[in-house]
């Protein structure tokens, strides 16, 4: 039976096109969603008001669909702030230091460390902790500042982020959008995503071996008088950055301010103006008798707690992660699906949260805690809200939520415009799984262009749900090779304006010079894993 095509459905198709342009220009795409939402349902309904109304239902039905995935984010960003307050974030990583001594050893360890903070706790905290600690000590062993920003770029934004096997939110998108099962999506981009990391991370290590120095100290001063000399050539390994490069990656607590997270309050100014003089001696006065006794145990204390806390958050998740093989491998315990694993990191998030809050500030310890939410859940949606309204326009397209969205009866069936579509051409396409795996990656690839990673999700979950039965695929498989190519193009290795400005300012390098430096290694590894997935999956 052949699928009836209505004005609505030419209307779906050509705000895909638009929205697919907008995003090649490197414009948000915001409005041309709420635009194509207004018209979609006007046109499908016959009515203005329905269409203005799904303005508003679409973003709520997204809301909705998503707003778990903001919650974990939010409670695990509160738990890193309360760890940077505290201090214990940095100790979490500096044990890693005694095994960087070299080029090679860096390189390995800079990459391992990334990874599995960045897939824990995502890169965009990730990228300050290990930018702070860590990349000073790998330019000390003779890494070149590009190295430094090549490897943590694509094991952190790209291998872990691409996965996001753990907090599930680039799975459980493109699950929803797809209509599959999130744990299969979040599987398959497991595996795929190891194969472009660890091909980006091989043709990393080769292209860049030659750039690679003894270990000296020397280095270290060199890269940090590198801003001020201004860039030269970004092969070589002197601090190669733009000005703005030393504001960005001087220094830890500088950087963590810049990420949203302020450095810790170090108390009023002592005296200020005129009173200056008034302040020395002050200061002279109260630093012989009753201040420093009572500050050094206190100072202690929190160095102990600090300590704790840094070995307990690992340990923690580690615990997490063995019940979690355990479930997927054995009987010992009951395997957790997606939303139950994302439900207990978050549950454990909270907790540690609390403890650290307690621990560091029992008097405010309430107050602090409550800020830290807050300040997770700003974070949020500030890195996630402008998914909402994109995977409202594509929602639309979906039967299983276009009902809700243009205000049709509970009990009733929505069009499915974009099945339709697909329906409809099915006869005009290549029954081919390799041109549609491709293609399916072009797409990714062309959403990440957006630069988020994430708002291009809806739409390759979309067109795998549509095109997986048509070319014999398994669904699952098309939507995590769109994920590919969405995260790793704007979610922070090939997009210039994206988070990988934050990965630049740490290593100070050019961020264009390496955007330029992580697209071939990036490609290879893309085009290598789309071909596994078409053989293995």
């Amino acid at each position: 039976m052949d699928t009836q095509l209505t004005a609505a459905h030419w209307i779906y198709l050509a705000g895909i096109v638009v929205i697919l342009l907008t995003m090649a220009i490197r414009k948000n795409i915001v409005v041309p969603a709420v635009t194509a939402t207004l018209l979609t349902a006007w046109a499908f309904s016959g009515s203005l008001i329905t269409g203005l109304s799904a303005i508003f239902n679409a973003s709520l039905t997204a809301a909705k669909e998503l707003f778990n995935i903001f919650l974990i984010i939010a409670i695990v960003t509160a738990m890193l702030g309360a760890l940077r307050e505290m201090g214990a974030d940095r100790m979490m990583v500096t044990p890693f230091r005694r095994v960087m001594r070299a080029g090679p050893s860096s390189f390995i360890v800079l990459a391992i460390v990334t990874y599995v903070i960045s897939l824990f706790f995502w890169p965009t905290p990730a990228v300050p902790l290990v930018g702070a600690v860590l990349i000073p000590v790998a330019i000390r062993a003779g890494l070149s500042p590009m190295s430094v920003g090549m490897v943590i770029a694509i094991a952190g934004q790209g291998m872990a982020l691409s996965s996001d096997y753990i907090i599930k939110v680039a799975p459980g998108i493109s699950a929803k959008s797809a209509g599959v099962d999130a744990d299969s999506v979040a599987d398959k981009a497991m595996v795929l995503s190891l194969v472009v990391g660890l091909t980006a991370l091989v043709l990393t290590y080769v292209m860049q071996r030659r750039t690679w120095r003894n270990p000296s100290p020397e280095l270290l001063v060199e890269w940090e008088n590198a801003a001020e000399r201004g860039g030269e050539d970004d092969e070589q390994d002197k601090g190669d950055t733009p000005g703005g490069g030393a504001t960005a990656g001087g220094n830890g607590r500088a950087s963590a301010g810049a990420n949203g997270h302020p450095p810790a309050p170090t108390g009023p100014p002592v005296g200020g103006g005129a009173g200056g003089e008034a302040a020395v001696s002050t200061v002279s006065t109260v630093k012989t008798v009753p201040v420093v006794q009572p500050v050094e145990p206190e100072q202690d204390r929190k160095t102990v707690a600090a300590k704790v806390f840094a070995l307990l958050v690992p340990v923690v998740y580690l615990a997490f992660i063995v019940y979690l093989l355990l479930g997927k491998f054995t009987d010992v315990v009951p395997p957790l699906k997606g939303g139950d694993a994302a439900a207990i990191v978050g549950g454990l998030a909270a907790m540690l949260l609390f403890a650290a809050s307690a621990t560091n500030d029992k008097r405010n310890f309430l107050e602090t805690s409550s800020q830290h939410v807050v300040d997770g859940l700003v974070f949020a949606f500030k890195a996630m809200g402008i998914v909402l309204p994109i995977a409202g326009f594509f929602f639309i397209g979906n039967g299983d939520f276009s009902a809700a969205i243009l205000g049709m009866p509970a009990d009733s069936t929505g069009p499915a415009f974009l099945f339709d579509l697909i329906t409809a051409a099915q006869s005009h396409l290549s029954p081919n799984p390799v041109i549609t795996s491709f293609a399916v990656l072009f797409v990714g690839l062309i959403a990440g262009l957006e630069g988020s990673g994430f708002s291009g999700l809806p739409l390759t979950g979309s067109l795998s749900g549509a095109l997986g039965p048509v070319v014999h695929m398994d669904p699952s498989t098309l939507a995590a090779i769109g994920q590919m190519g969405n995260i790793w193009s704007g979610g922070g290795t090939l997009v210039a304006w994206s988070s990988l400005v934050a990965v630049a300012g740490f290593a100070r390098v050019p961020v264009l010079s390496l955007a330029r430096k992580c697209f071939l290694p990036v490609m290879a590894g893309l085009v290598l894993s789309t071909v596994v997935a078409i053989i293995i999956f």
